[in-house]
């Protein structure tokens, strides 16, 4: 059984791809993975890249753009992972979402399988993502968006009171970033999942499409009892946004995948004066394209 399979989904970072498993397949260790990049349809000759540049690794080349949790959904059916209660035998011990833009230090994948193994209680895990000028990658380590984080976030009360407790929970900024701690969730940026968590909890919902994804999986694995931590020992580089900027349809995403996770773990239990404001929120923030959506009947997502 391999300790590690690290699914990458890709669409249009070709040259960032290329850094990202050049900085994977030095990785040092005494541990075995295996590397499935999904690409989502690029245009520029990334799968290709791929298949000539690094054969050792497993190529999913779709035929369009299905988004990132189902591209990672079919990632992790290819190494094994096929849903709630149902974990080939041979699936790797732990399952690693890494982004296309991201470089991992040498020993990195080394030190968060050794933290994990040592943290039978963890289900889940990131390390510090630090973006390119050296400073720290908030959405590494995130509380869940509630009403109450969110509104605290977005009226501006996070960024006026950071290190308060009560105001900072959206981002944590109230902590010390060099600490490590349990918090809501890591992203998926890197985010690396045990095997019987995801037996337990299930693979990415397909109803997101580019945002919330991580955030609704951590929301899983936490109700399934497992601990998700950040460990800031391990740092690792993240260029950010490298595929999202390039899509005109990231924005409406990012509010389409709030409401989805509201919806889904929230709303029934949001009093109805809070659910008028998160909704008006939704559509001061979403613009015409959320009028649509709000009108929309609110459907369960599935939770594969």
């Amino acid at each position: 059984m391999l300790d590690l399979g690290i699914v990458i989904v890709n669409w249009n970072t070709r040259d960032l791809l290329r850094k990202c498993l050049k900085t994977v397949y030095a990785s040092m260790g005494n541990f075995s993975y295996m590397v499935v990049v999904v690409d989502n349809a690029s245009t520029d000759d990334s799968a290709a890249m791929v298949e000539r540049e690094f054969p050792r690794a497993r190529l999913i080349a779709s035929p369009e753009n299905v988004g990132y949790p189902k591209g990672n959904n079919l990632g992790l059916r290819a190494l094994g992972y096929l849903g709630v209660g149902d974990v080939a035998d041979d699936a790797p011990r732990y399952a690693l979402l890494l982004n296309p833009d991201t470089e991992v230090p040498p020993d990195a994948l080394q030190q968060m399988v050794a933290f994990m193994d040592a943290h039978p209680e963890v289900g889940a895990a990131g390390p510090m993502l630090v973006l390119p000028d050296g400073s720290l990658d908030k959405a590494c380590r995130r509380s869940f968006p509630s009403p109450q984080v969110s509104a605290y976030h977005y009226m501006g009360l996070a960024k006026l009171f950071p290190k308060s407790a009560q105001f900072g929970r959206y981002n944590m900024t109230y902590l010390d970033p060099e600490v490590e701690t349990e918090v809501d969730s890591v992203v998926g940026a890197y985010m690396q999942v045990r095997r019987e968590a995801i037996a337990q909890a299930g693979l990415l919902d397909e109803s997101f499409f580019m945002y919330g994804e991580d955030l609704d999986w951590a929301y899983r694995i936490k109700t399934a009892g497992w601990k998700i931590m950040y460990h800031p020992q391990v740092r690792v580089k993240h260029v950010k946004r490298a595929a999202s900027r390039q899509s005109p349809r990231a924005q409406a995403e990012f509010w389409k995948a709030m409401l989805i996770f509201y919806r889904k773990h929230y709303q029934s239990t949001t009093p109805w004066w809070l659910h008028n404001l998160v909704m008006a929120g939704l559509l001061l923030k979403g613009g015409r394209g959320m009028w649509q959506m709000l009108r929309q009947p609110v459907r369960q997502a599935a939770s594969s």
